[in-house]
């Protein structure tokens, strides 16, 4: 059996959980044997009237979703960063990993309304991608079904701009948080 001194550093770090490994089996052998305890035959069952469901609150289809989450930005240029992190967590698969190649199907600059509860108000093309007008639709479609963002609680309102980075297979980046370009 090798002993192995104390200052070695696996001793020194793992010394405690040992000890207290050792102190855990000692005591676990003191144990006393246990106590038999008197079961009762079983009584037979009453029948009881089955309770009437509880109701059940249904949302009417009208009602607007509330934001998971509020944003504390005093600015739009600091809200972006919360609107950009909504984003990326709502369309993780469709972020594209990496820096981004030097062609990029299209780059757009994408102005956005979201009012006091984070829902989108109007959306506006400061650059559009008139080359790809599918693109531009695709964008448009996935900020509003990306709703409700986060709720700017400080400004009550804010309308945000943000450039899209696209790639010829549909994953994208922000420039907020992008990766940058090879």
């Amino acid at each position: 059996m090798t002993v192995l001194p104390l200052t070695t550093p696996w001793l020194r770090r793992h010394g405690k959980a040992l000890g207290c490994l050792a102190l855990a089996s000692i005591m676990a052998g003191c144990a006393t044997a246990p106590v038999p305890v008197a079961v009762k035959p079983p009584v037979a069952p009453v029948a009881v009237a089955p309770a009437p469901p509880a109701p059940v609150a249904i949302a009417p289809p009208d009602a607007v979703a509330l934001p998971t989450y509020v944003s504390q930005a005093g600015s739009p240029r600091d809200y972006r960063r919360d609107a950009a992190t909504h984003l990326y967590e709502r369309l993780r698969e469709r972020i594209y990993q990496g820096k981004m190649p030097p062609l990029l199907q299209a780059v757009g600059v994408l102005q956005v309304d979201i009012d006091q509860q984070g829902a989108v108000t109007d959306v506006r093309w400061m650059r559009a991608p008139h080359h790809v007008p599918a693109v531009m639709a695709e964008i448009e479609r996935t900020v509003r079904a990306a709703a409700p963002y986060p709720a700017p609680v400080r400004m009550g309102k804010v309308t945000y701009t943000d450039t899209w980075l696209w790639h010829k297979t549909g994953r994208f980046q922000l420039d907020t948080l992008s990766e940058g370009q090879l």
